[in-house]
């Protein structure tokens, strides 16, 4: 793990349910080694994981906050916010849009995570900093909360004091993987750090200049994926 931490606790052990032990999270996109999928890291596709729970018939709203109290930072760094999440759920699916309110969601509400957006903010903790935890909090509510989008943590979090039947927690690892994720100048074609000229069966192979959006280094690819010659000197 991270050798610094953060000096103040998570959410989940701020808040006492009143009936602690009855909710369980799971999440396929967290593997058996307790790893968080790269799909799901903001190095890579920055979309947010698929989250499974125990139903609970009365929970009327789920919450939900994503913390890593690794960082070097004072306080944990927030990830994800979402709250008036419908007690008839019994998750999200992976690819929860951005945005106040996401369109099919069943009204649920998305904060500001530490970047300022609304929504899921994927891992992304500095080279060589070792594996950090990433804490899925889930808590079964008694009410809507309706806070505001622009809801700051802590507003929530005396929320949760307040209204929460239970809560549980998933634990997720995610450590950059620095041969894989960082440029090489031993690697040929657009891969290198230095610019150079590409031959010509390069850039019939798509492996001239990288894309401008293609934060993964890749080689340059069409609106689908799909890796495209590029026939620029």
């Amino acid at each position: 793990m991270a050798e610094h931490s953060s000096g103040e606790p998570i959410t989940i052990q701020r808040v006492r349910p009143r009936e602690p032990g009855r909710l369980v999270l799971t999440s396929e996109a967290v593997g058996l080694d307790g790893r968080i999928g790269e799909a799901y890291s903001a190095y890579h596709d920055d979309i947010s994981p698929p989250l499974m729970w125990t139903g609970m018939p009365d929970a009327d709203t789920y919450a939900l906050i994503v913390e890593d109290p690794d960082a070097p930072a004072e306080k944990p760094v927030l990830h994800w916010m979402a709250w008036d999440i419908p007690g008839t759920f019994d998750g999200l699916p992976a690819g929860v849009p951005q945005g106040a309110h996401p369109d099919s969601m069943g009204g649920l509400t998305q904060g500001l995570n530490q970047h300022g957006g609304f929504g899921y903010m994927g891992p992304k903790p500095p080279p060589g900093d070792g594996p950090h935890r990433y804490h899925f909090q889930l808590f079964a509510l008694d009410r809507r909360l309706d806070l505001a989008p622009t809801a700051p943590l802590e507003e929530l979090v005396e929320m949760l004091k307040a209204n929460a039947i239970a809560s549980c927690e998933l634990v997720g690892t995610y450590e950059q993987d620095t041969l894989a994720d960082q440029p090489n100048t031993a690697r040929t074609g657009s891969y290198g750090l230095e610019p150079r000229s590409f031959t010509e069966a390069e850039l019939h192979a798509g492996r001239a200049g990288l894309d401008e959006d293609d934060v993964d280094r890749h080689a340059p690819h069409d609106p689908e994926g799909v890796v495209r010659p590029d026939h620029r000197r």
